[in-house]
């Protein structure tokens, strides 16, 4: 209850007095998708502390360069968690983090699992021990608008992650404003956004529901274990109103057959949410009528964690079209603008923000020239956001994908989502991703991965009909050069598909970035399987 979390939160926050952590101090927060999490987060912000969320799967070499680079004095971890029906230990992972963190002082561990787990004498503290008997009430300390809130890291998808800056009187509010508008979250619903509480829609979630007085489910296992209906299990269960999950999901999730979900009943439904990455139509016409029945808006939503939240979005008022986003949300001045930064409609250009907004980030932690590069040197007093949109004649936004990721083809510049989207509208494909590599003639080719349907085998013919197929769609100067059937894609705990790594490894290089976010390490024998 809202009650049980005030009493605990203050009670954490007593606690981490007691260590002498107070305002301006950074605290990190290396969890499960616990309620303890939550109190985590709210304990840090009600002493004044910076909080850093830290993704549950992270290895220890991830988490140490986090703290590290925030110089975070104290970690909160737990025993470990259950995801597919083995253990995955958090507390080796932390002892290892930590052994490469000086900064770090000390280490509370709740007790997920209540398993053996090595401990450090004078370091690490029992959470249940060290809350019992403090105090239920707490004086909040009090802050400055332009105070650090939290430390997020970005998800390392383009490369090394950066610290983006948040502070009390930014994300927050933008938090609950975009729950509110987007999504119409009110105080009688349950809101289940499939993230990890170490992502940006993590805090984005705790803030959101809690301003706006709703319910949020928290769940740290797999959407697909140990059936196929366990994310509709969950929902029936658990009366969701306010489901939230990206594209790349829900694709998974077509593979294994639509009598899933009618086995259960998911008539609570009233909002289907989803971010992340561009859709395509079958997928989003599948999640429409097979998930909300034809009766739920769906809320598609795009920003960033350096927006604190969307930059494009639906609102149930607003009218629908397939895959697409129906304006800007209310208090983001967005455009499209050509490479000279003149606004165009009707053709794809970059995607910018022309006026400040509460919830952007107040820049990079310790790296300010890096986010003035980033974000501010193409344009004058223009933040250029770096993903390919356009608008079309009815006002409607798309997404074509991040303007690093675009192919070019012999001048004609293409964005890796047309190219999945032809490829999954062939009835033999689950997932596709596509990417560029170079040509001597051309400047680069297409090259393609498929994760086919069950029931699909590879062969050569299928891979002929899918150039062709893609070649129909999208023209003959955009026919893949290759496609290679794969197993699984490389993707994010967020489900996003990194195609840097499926082009590092296609190239043969040695150094695929920051490998740090990524959910099925597995996927890198897979794509040398698939080459």
């Amino acid at each position: 209850t809202f009650q049980e979390l005030y009493q605990d939160t203050n009670r954490l926050a007593h606690g981490l007095r007691s260590l002498g952590i107070g305002k301006g101090d950074v605290v990190g927060i290396f969890m499960p998708m616990v309620p303890e999490t939550v109190v985590a987060a709210l304990a840090c912000s009600k002493i004044g502390a910076i909080y850093v969320p830290i993704f549950s799967g992270f290895a220890a070499a991830a988490v140490a360069s986090r703290l590290q680079d925030c110089e975070a004095k104290l970690l909160i971890t737990a025993d470990g968690f259950l995801r597919r029906g083995k253990t995955v230990p958090m507390k080796e992972t932390a002892d290892e983090a930590v052994r490469m963190s000086p900064s770090v002082k000390h280490v509370i561990v709740y007790p997920r699992l209540g398993m053996q787990i090595p401990w450090a004498g004078g370091r690490d503290i029992a959470w249940r021990e060290f809350v019992e008997g403090a105090r239920k009430e707490f004086q909040t300390e009090r802050t400055f608008a332009e105070d650090p809130f939290m430390i997020i890291y970005t998800s390392g998808t383009t490369g090394r992650p950066k610290g983006t800056v948040h502070v009390h009187c930014g994300f927050p509010i933008k938090a609950a404003q975009d729950m509110a508008h987007c999504f119409d979250l009110r105080k009688d619903d349950t809101m289940f956004w499939l993230t990890d509480l170490g992502w940006m829609m993590g805090p984005w979630e705790i803030i959101g529901c809690l301003l706006l007085g709703g319910r949020m489910l928290l769940y740290d296992g797999a959407i697909d274990y140990p059936a196929p209906d366990r994310l509709w299990q969950l929902v029936e269960r658990h009366r969701v109103s306010v489901l939230g999950i990206s594209p790349t999901a829900i694709r998974a999730l077509m593979r294994t057959g639509e009598e899933w979900v009618r086995k259960h009943d998911l008539s609570s439904l009233r909002i289907l949410g989803s971010t992340g990455e561009p859709w395509n139509p079958e997928p989003w016409f599948w999640y429409f009528r097979n998930v909300g029945g034809g009766r739920c808006p769906i809320i598609n939503y795009s920003g960033g964690t350096e927006i604190s939240g969307g930059i494009v979005g639906c609102s149930p008022i607003q009218p629908l079209k397939p895959c697409s986003f129906a304006s800007p949300i209310p208090g983001m001045d967005a455009d499209v603008v050509d490479g000279q930064g003149r606004s165009v409609r009707g053709e794809v250009g970059e995607l910018v923000i022309r006026k400040p907004w509460p919830g952007m980030t107040r820049g990079f932690w310790k790296d300010p020239q890096k986010y003035l590069d980033t974000y501010w040197s193409r344009f004058p007093a223009v933040w250029v956001h770096g993903d390919w949109v356009s608008v079309d004649k009815d006002g409607m936004w798309f997404i074509h994908g991040r303007s690093d990721d675009t192919i070019k083809v012999s001048g004609k510049r293409v964005g890796p989502a047309e190219v999945e989207s032809a490829l999954v509208s062939h009835p033999s494909v689950s997932e596709a991703a596509a990417i560029g590599v170079p040509h001597d003639l051309k400047g680069e080719e297409v090259v393609c991965f498929v994760v086919l349907q069950i029931g699909s085998s590879p062969s050569d013919p299928l891979r002929e009909e899918l150039k062709d197929h893609v070649t129909g769609r999208l023209g003959k100067a955009l026919r893949p050069e290759e496609v290679k059937f794969i197993d699984e894609l490389p993707k994010t705990r967020n489900a996003k598909i990194m195609r840097r790594v499926l082009r590092g490894r296609y190239l043969g290089e040695s150094d695929l970035g920051d490998l740090s976010s990524m959910e099925n390490p597995a996927a890198l024998e897979a794509i040398d399987r698939a080459i």
